[in-house]
């Protein structure tokens, strides 16, 4: 796990280097162990690595034999080595065994189709300094972060949005539109960012700088395709086989592994089948307040499971003073709280193993969230004309709140007009009380996101529909977000077996029938690991890393809330009086308006750390740190000293 920078000047001046090295020490907690540099007249790579794999010969950036091609990966690629032996038996020479060298050879061989070869959570670029191309890719689910921008003079990349920002030419400036998104559904979907002009590379996505412009296209799609003629038996015994060899694949490491585990069936499995190949080290987070931790129901599986088991336990003052630092450590404002429970679990890890494997896309790939019960607990609606149901929806909307009011609302609506995904924040009501006239003047409607992947799946069943729009937004742009942030903001590796590309061809051609039934959800899955769970697991609702800020904000959390909204500096944009209404609604128990605050004070903390920048946070190089510095001019192939460096050549240079 690493991460990386880049610059490419369009008007064809070098490179500085002091502006390359900035970006690239943005992002020390990415990787600890190691900076590489590579300029090459208008083009600048920076690299900083956390040793996972090829520890003695994987430093980046990594050439070819004559330095024609350079590479920076972030990631795993879990069949490097069944494609470094195909690229062997096509008469490829290999200096190392690494999983860039063979992206190198890759390259070489099948050019910008490469990404397509790969499995595994990566964002990588390439070099091609004879025919003056910057290519790259983002893995298929969007495991890995990749972000860019233009300026006046360059295209610029970065693992992370910080590590943009280091560059003078970028600017800090809030993107109303994605503040409009936000507020709906408590992240900023792709491709925006919360950064007006700053984008993301969307997951299964190549770009391409040629002849001074970009070109981004999508390289894969993830579809369902359900077969309806399979029998349940068949979808059980393949689903446990891929999962199974998912989690061995994921294990591949020269360095500690451990694993996350919840209450849950998603963590639980992947213990279990972890613990087949070797003794494991779990590790739980949980809160000091009833019903909100899963530390007991954790710490009973790791015992069945006999793993080494370690557990942190938060309350609210560590919880809100870390807060900050952790809004700038993810970038953007994701109004998620269990990201920082992520967190406090990942910090926990870090301080045992390297690589924590955990349980994110289960719930996507397989139908695990209660709300995709909701299409068969609507089937009546369905039988009426459109006409009937529209009539039916006006005629509810004017009762008062009584039982039954919101089921007839939902009822009367078609899945793409009720469903923006797991996280609907404010309606379209509230969140106009919210904005401002300001930012009312840059509001799109949320289905210029969701509509546009819905179309992509006119005859698909609601089930399924909904599936897919979680994948397409919700698991890349909140779940592995907060996963990739919050672990390395630890220097700590998180792998998700469940996102495997392997894992969702099989997950896709599982009916829906089979998925919610027997009154539950995800039932293939539940069957397929039932064998390897305690019973206490195997048909529990999920629960995830609950986070106690519903209590907080009427408690130990009101103040510093309300002190918050009414001196932050986002008047532009937030009406502070209608913050305030809601925030006194749910300290008196009128309403539970917990998700909504939080959302507005994430985004409030968002803009003191980056728009106003109130807080000056560094990241500290975690253990002993191997301090040396690849700085390599290709235009001359000299190698430059600066004063205070060790320098060296690395093993990918080795050739010269």
């Amino acid at each position: 796990m690493c991460g990386f920078v880049s610059i490419y000047d369009r008007l064809g001046q070098p490179v500085n280097l002091d502006i390359i090295q900035k970006m690239t020490q943005t992002m020390i907690h990415r990787g600890p162990n190691e900076e590489g540099i590579i300029l090459d007249g208008h083009l600048g790579l920076g690299f900083r690595r956390l040793s996972i794999n090829g520890l003695k010969e994987g430093s980046q950036p990594f050439l070819n034999h004559n330095q024609s091609i350079a590479v920076v990966f972030n990631g795993e690629i879990y069949n490097y080595k069944e494609l470094k032996k195909w690229l062997e038996e096509l008469g490829y020479q290999f200096m190392t065994d690494t999983e860039a060298e063979t992206l190198i050879h890759l390259y070489e061989e099948v050019g910008f189709d490469l990404p397509k070869y790969l499995r595994g959570m990566f964002a990588f670029q390439i070099w091609d300094r004879e025919q003056d191309i910057l290519f790259g890719a983002r893995d298929q689910m969007g495991i890995k972060p990749m972000y860019w921008c233009e300026t006046d003079h360059y295209y610029v990349f970065s693992s992370e949005i910080k590590g943009l920002l280091a560059c003078p030419e970028v600017k800090r400036q809030v993107n109303q539109e994605a503040l409009s998104h936000y507020l709906t559904f408590q992240y900023v979907p792709d491709p925006l960012t919360m950064f007006a002009g700053i984008y993301k590379i969307p997951p299964a996505h190549t770009w391409m700088v040629k002849n001074k412009e970009i070109k981004i296209q999508k390289y894969w799609e993830a579809q369902f395709q359900p077969d309806e003629n399979r029998s349940f038996s068949d979808c059980v015994d393949e689903t446990r086989a891929v999962i199974k060899e998912s989690v061995h694949a994921h294990l591949m490491s020269e360095v500690p592994r451990g694993a996350f585990l919840s209450s849950g069936i998603d963590s639980s499995a992947i213990v279990a089948l972890h613990r087949q190949h070797e003794n494991v080290q779990t590790f739980t987070v949980g809160f000091d307040i009833p019903g909100y931790s899963e530390l007991e129901f954790a710490k009973q599986t790791a015992d069945t499971l006999k793993t080494n088991h370690h557990e942190v336990k938060i309350d609210a003052t560590r919880y809100q003073e870390i807060l900050p630092r952790l809004i700038w450590h993810q970038d953007e404002p994701v109004a998620d709280p269990s990201a920082i429970a992520l967190y406090f679990v990942s910090q926990l890890a870090s301080q045992h193993v390297t690589v924590a494997l955990s349980g994110e896309g289960a719930d996507e790939l397989f139908g695990g969230y209660l709300i995709y019960r909701e299409p068969s607990a609507l089937q009546m609606f369905s039988y009426l004309d459109s006409q009937t149901r529209k009539w039916l929806g006006s005629w509810a909307s004017h009762l008062p709140n009584i039982k039954g009011k919101n089921y007839l609302l939902r009822g009367s609506k078609t899945v793409e007009e009720r469903y923006f995904g797991n996280a609907f924040i404010f309606d379209e009501k509230m969140k106009k009380n919210l904005m401002t006239e300001e930012l009312q003047q840059a509001y799109i409607s949320p289905w210029t996101v969701t509509g546009p992947i819905y179309n992509r799946v006119p005859n698909a069943d609601d089930v399924t529909k909904m599936q897919y729009l979680d994948i397409h937004s919700w698991l890349c742009g909140n779940i592995l977000m907060k996963a990739d942030k919050m672990s390395m903001a630890n220097s700590l590796e998180v792998r998700t077996p469940f996102t495997d590309i392997r894992v969702f061809e099989v997950a896709s051609r599982i009916p829906t029938k089979y998925k919610i039934a027997n009154g539950t959800t995800k039932h293939v899955l539940r069957e397929a690991m039932k064998e390897f769970l305690p019973t206490h697991v195997a048909q529990k609702k999920k629960l995830g890393f609950p986070v106690p800020i519903r209590y907080w904000l009427k408690n130990e959390f009101y103040q510093w809330a309300k002190d918050i909204i009414e001196e932050s500096a986002t008047s532009d944009f937030i009406r502070k009086s209608y913050a305030l209404q809601l925030l006194e609604e749910h300290k008196h128990g009128h309403a539970d308006h917990s998700r909504k605050i939080w959302t507005v004070l994430c985004f409030m903390l968002w803009h003191q750390v980056y728009i106003e920048e109130k807080y000056q946070f560094s990241t500290i190089e975690k253990g002993e740190v191997r301090r040396h510095h690849v700085i390599l001019n290709l235009d001359g192939h000299q190698l430059l000293k600066k004063q205070g460096y060790s320098m060296r050549i690395a093993n990918s240079m080795r050739s010269f």
